[in-house]
């Protein structure tokens, strides 16, 4: 069975390597020995089972890419923006709702009879927070709603089916009333992430810790995030079956301009591991990932 893992990352760009950039200044010596490469912009790689090449994330609307409507154009595969008329930040409205009922990458691999799933691990409390209109829905929660699939809850992740947003689940532990919930090592969770792929044609991670650092401009927090974004990343690969690949790609940039301190225009990476990288060898912006994973799937 031909697999797919999807981490997606929030706010993170290519930027030329510089001082405040700190995906320049980190070693990657996890990812970079599989990719051969480091995510800074000039260092591209094309070959039949590694790929790291940009895309645009600006989709030739004016102004820089957000959050809503990137994170809509990658898991549909439509220009949001121009769709739109302008970038959306946060959580989508009403109309790009619609796009992800409409269509999603976990919805579109559902209908044609294939697995799919969102790794996420969420927490009751959550659910009883939007219940209560306190937080808002992500374009990953909708699209996982528009599937009609399950989300997996605290038990999955305690046993090691499900992923924290973060990572590590240091955000989880640090809350009162999950003082329970253990800390677990980068690479365990890359081991995690990696299982799902015998069970699922695709499975789709969510991880924004890259836009709220980048936001922050802490160099200390970015340079910590990107040894378990490393950690991670090259663990998931190397536990992967031989027939899966692993897709990483961002909806804008943020966390490579730490003198920014917001969004930017840069291009994002788009890395890819694993046999299915010639099939996306010809994107060219966000919106060319989904249609591409149904490539790698042989879906239409």
């Amino acid at each position: 069975m031909s697999s797919v893992i999807f981490v997606f990352l929030d706010g993170f760009g290519l930027g030329p390597a510089g001082p405040d950039n700190p995906l320049s200044q980190y070693d990657w010596p996890h990812l970079g020995r599989l990719l051969g490469a480091r995510p800074v912009l000039g260092e591209w790689v094309r070959a039949p089972d590694r790929l790291l090449t940009p895309l645009d994330a600006t989709l030739g609307v004016e102004g820089t890419p957000q959050s809503a409507t990137g994170q809509v154009s990658l898991f549909t595969g439509r220009n949001a923006p121009r769709e739109l008329g302008y970038h959306l930040p946060a959580y989508p409205n009403r109309r790009l709702r619609a796009m992800l009922d409409e269509d999603n990458i976990l919805k579109h691999t559902a209908d044609a009879c294939l697995r799919s799933t969102f790794a996420n691990a969420y927490s009751s409390e959550y659910f009883r927070y939007a219940e209560a209109g306190k937080v808002r829905h992500s374009a990953t929660t909708l699209s996982v709603l528009a599937a009609g699939q399950p989300f997996r809850m605290l038990e999955d992740l305690l046993a090691g089916r499900a992923v924290f947003w973060d990572i590590t689940n240091a955000e989880l532990s640090s809350r009162a009333g999950y003082e329970h919930v253990p800390l677990v090592a980068a690479e365990v969770a890359g081991e995690r992430l990696a299982r799902l792929a015998s069970d699922y044609h695709l499975v789709l991670f969510e991880c924004f810790q890259p836009d709220r650092v980048g936001h922050r401009r802490d160099r200390e927090a970015a340079e910590s995030f990107l040894k378990v974004l490393d950690g991670f990343l090259g663990t998931c690969r190397e536990a992967l079956p031989e027939n899966a690949s692993l897709v990483v790609c961002s909806d804008h940039g943020n966390l490579e301009d730490l003198a920014a301190g917001g969004h930017t225009r840069n291009p994002v990476p788009l890395i890819v591991l694993g046999p299915a990288a010639r099939q996306f060898a010809g994107a060219t912006d966000i919106t060319q990932v989904a249609p591409a994973i149904y490539r790698c799937l042989g879906v239409a």
